[in-house]
């Protein structure tokens, strides 16, 4: 998996989806690879981090997977229904990546988490060109959600005016978690926010990340 963001993912996050796709088994040998760690009775005594770290790599992988099942194509938004087809198998169990991200990921408590997984469209955080490793998870956590607030195609912050990523309007609640939206901006924001800052929210482009 860290071979394949290396070699298709740039430093801007950007992914080439038509050499991928030559190279698609390289990820198919991985998703396999997730589904037997998933099915040993191991899995369970996994640390938080390693369960995190395990999660965030599959959503990203099967979203790629699921772009180039269609591609070529614009935007995710064109696959019926992207984040309901359960079209991988870990374990016992098919997933879709809206259990992934709904169902596992969002309740281990790590607001985080909305800059780490990628949902192939120009608004989201960038796609790291590195795996997610339960040893560098907390460092690599807070590297996404800095780099995502400071990019200013996504987030425009200002003492006393913020314009954000529709994503910390669709999951407000998991911001509040200790305190305000604000608070939460604050821990990693350079600029400090006022909390009687105004905010709106950004219209989200769904263009595929490529």
């Amino acid at each position: 998996w860290n071979e394949l963001l290396t070699d298709y993912v740039s430093d801007e996050g950007n992914v080439n989806y038509k050499s991928l796709k030559k190279n698609r088994q390289k990820l198919l040998d991985y998703i396999n690879n997730l589904n037997s760690i998933r099915s040993k009775d191991t899995f369970e005594s996994f640390s938080k981090n390693e369960k995190l770290a395990y999660w965030i790599n599959a959503y990203n992988a099967f979203t790629i997977d699921l772009i180039l099942r269609h591609y070529p194509i614009k935007s995710i938004k064109e696959i019926k229904d992207p984040w309901e087809q359960r079209l991988w198998q870990l374990g016992e169990k098919w997933y879709n990546l809206n259990e992934i991200e709904h169902h596992i990921l969002r309740k281990m408590n790590e607001p985080r988490i909305h800059f780490a997984i990628v949902c192939a469209s120009f608004s989201c955080p960038k796609l790291k060109n590195e795996a997610y490793t339960s040893e560098n998870l907390d460092e690599q956590l807070t590297e996404a959600t800095k780099t995502f607030l400071t990019d200013d195609k996504r987030n425009s912050i200002a003492s006393d005016h913020l314009e954000l990523s529709k994503i910390f309007q669709w999951f407000a609640k998991d911001f509040k978690q200790d305190g305000s939206l604000i608070d939460f901006l604050n821990k990693y924001s350079d600029i400090e926010i006022s909390d009687k800052a105004k905010k709106r929210f950004k219209d989200y482009n769904w263009d595929l990340n490529e």
